[in-house]
Order: structure tokens, then C-alpha cells, then sequence
């Protein structure tokens, strides 16, 4: 289980933290996989100095294989405190989610100095690269060191979060959203920050790198100075809904009251806030329209 699981591992065999990164949560994104085999061939051949160890995960399996979002239901829905306490496995997705909870408590067996996690993700809808993080513990504050905006509050609103286990588990990180699904540059986003969190979380040594890699420089130039946004409002659907985005919606756009959004079973949805808009839902499978944010003050 753990083969078909483990994209990659590598130590220096230092003292150090356990960082783990997940991809594939979701079948059809596929950037944070080849973001993840790329940084691994490339810390293979040069085999540069790093504290503690970096893992790769593949987390939705099934659905991978099959270029999907999911089988049964959303992986990124499933870590919920029933599901675990009554180990509720009827779903291709709760299978996959026990298996890798075995796989996330093997690898925290082992001492180390502190644990990481990154969650990666992509989006329907074009957009810049940013991290979503559950105000719990170190995270915030970790997710600080890094120049992406921030999101609060998403796995507040959403319950079952596979970045809300790891929080429960006393792991610190965030959810990696790179862009959208088939843009050229969501494997980048991936990439670089990858790169930087082995830099900030396993004390890499860039500049030991030949050459750096391109992706870094590229994420930290992807966004203005780093902003961070709460979520105030998520709207749900139901699975027979008929929800069509007005086209053209991108995260972080601003939307102002009584602007139209969406359709929903025929009646039109208008806004009801002067904010911004977030992760509008431009595909086939999800229970998240949208969702409405609001700048906090820096």
C-alpha cells in the first residue's frame, strides 16, 4: 500500500522535520503529481543537504487512474468526525482516506523535530495561485513565511478537509490552491513551492541547486504583495441542482451588490455583498458555487 502511495521520499538522513505533500486529492488535477516528480528526480541527481525528510503522497488513487475528480464523492470531503468515528467505509473515497491515514500515521512513527504538510490543489476557474489555511495552531503563521495570499476560514465552513485532519493532528500547513486544472502554470506554482518550503521547513540550501530552479522565482513573482482574505459567505448545492456560473468569474475578482452571479434551477442569484468572489464552480462535479471573501486588514 505504502509503494503505491509514497510518489517519493528523500532524507539526508539529518535531524530535522517530516514534510508531507499531497497530490491528487482530487483525480483531475494532475499538476501537483508532475510538480512532485519533478522536484524529486531533481533532488535524486544532485542530491542536495536537507534536514529531516520530504514525502510525496498520491491521495485519490482510484480516481487518478482515471483522470476524474472523484468516484463516489469528494476525498476532500469524507475526513469528517463521523466518518472516522464509526469508520464509515461505503465509498471508493473513505477507502482511499483510511488507507491514508495508515500511511500519514506510519510516517509520523519516526521522531522528528516538527511536522509539516502542504495539500495540493488546482481550481476550475482561472486564477492566481494562493493557500488556504485553518486558523488553528502554527499555521497561520507559517503560511506567512510564503508570498502567496491567504484564505482563512474554508475548512471553518467545510467540514471533512483532509488539510482539517492534519490540523486535528497537530500538523502544521495549508492547502496549496496553484491555479486553474489545465493551465501551464499551475505545475509551476506547485513546483516553486514546493522548493520553498524545503527551503523554510528542511533548511535546503537554494543556491545549492544547479541551476535554481525557475519555478521559485516564477511563484514569488505570481502575486502582488501578499493579502489575506476570510471567507464570509459559501454557497452550497444540493446534488440535483442546476448551478451555472455567469461566465468570466475569477478568484479574487471584486463583485458588488446586486451584481448577477449565477443561476440556480432557473432563478437568477445576485450578490449581495461588496467583496470578492471565490472559487466560482465552472465543472461538472461540486457542492460549492461559490464562495464570497472579504480583505482583512495587513
Amino acid at each position: 500500500m505504502e509503494n503505491n502511495r509514497i510518489l517519493g521520499k528523500y532524507t539526508s538522513h539529518k535531524k530535522g522535520p517530516l514534510l508531507i505533500v499531497t497530490a491528487g486529492v482530487h483525480g483531475n488535477e494532475p499538476s501537483s503529481v508532475q510538480a512532485l516528480e519533478a522536484v524529486f528526480k531533481k533532488l535524486q541527481n544532485e542530491k542536495p543537504v536537507i534536514n529531516g525528510t520530504f514525502v510525496g503522497i498520491l491521495a485519490n488513487t482510484n480516481s487518478l487512474k482515471r483522470g476524474v475528480r472523484f468516484i463516489d464523492e469528494d476525498l476532500n470531503r469524507t475526513w469528517t468526525e463521523k466518518n472516522l468515528k464509526y469508520n464509515i467505509s461505503d465509498t471508493s473515497e473513505k477507502q482511499e482516506m483510511y488507507q491514508l491515514i495508515e500511511v500519514i500515521d506510519e510516517l509520523c512513527e519516526t521522531e522528528y523535530t516538527n511536522h509539516y504538510f502542504m495539500d495540493c490543489h488546482t481550481t476550475s476557474s482561472d486564477s492566481l495561485p494562493y493557500m488556504s489555511v485553518q486558523d488553528v495552531g502554527q499555521n497561520l503563521k507559517w503560511a506567512q513565511n510564503f508570498p502567496l495570499h491567504i484564505i482563512k476560514g474554508f475548512s471553518d465552513i467545510v467540514e471533512g478537509t483532509i488539510d482539517g485532519y492534519f490540523s486535528k493532528e497537530g500538523i502544521t500547513g495549508f492547502t496549496l490552491e496553484a491555479g486553474q486544472h489545465d493551465s501551464d502554470t499551475s505545475k509551476i506554482y506547485h513546483e516553486g513551492m514546493i522548493w520553498m518550503l524545503l527551503e523554510k521547513a528542511c533548511n535546503l540550501q537554494i543556491s545549492d541547486l544547479k541551476p535554481i530552479p525557475t519555478a521559485i522565482e516564477t511563484t514569488v513573482k505570481s502575486t502582488n504583495k501578499q493579502r489575506t482574505f476570510k471567507i464570509i459567505h459559501r454557497f452550497g448545492l444540493n446534488p440535483k441542482d442546476d448551478f451555472k456560473m455567469l461566465a468570466g468569474f475569477e478568484n479574487f475578482q471584486p463583485i458588488h451588490k446586486g451584481q448577477h452571479l449565477a443561476t440556480l434551477n432557473g432563478s437568477e442569484i445576485y450578490s449581495t455583498w461588496d467583496a470578492f468572489i471565490f472559487m466560482p464552480l465552472y465543472q461538472a462535479k461540486g457542492n460549492d458555487g461559490f464562495f464570497v471573501i472579504e480583505s482583512m486588514p495587513q
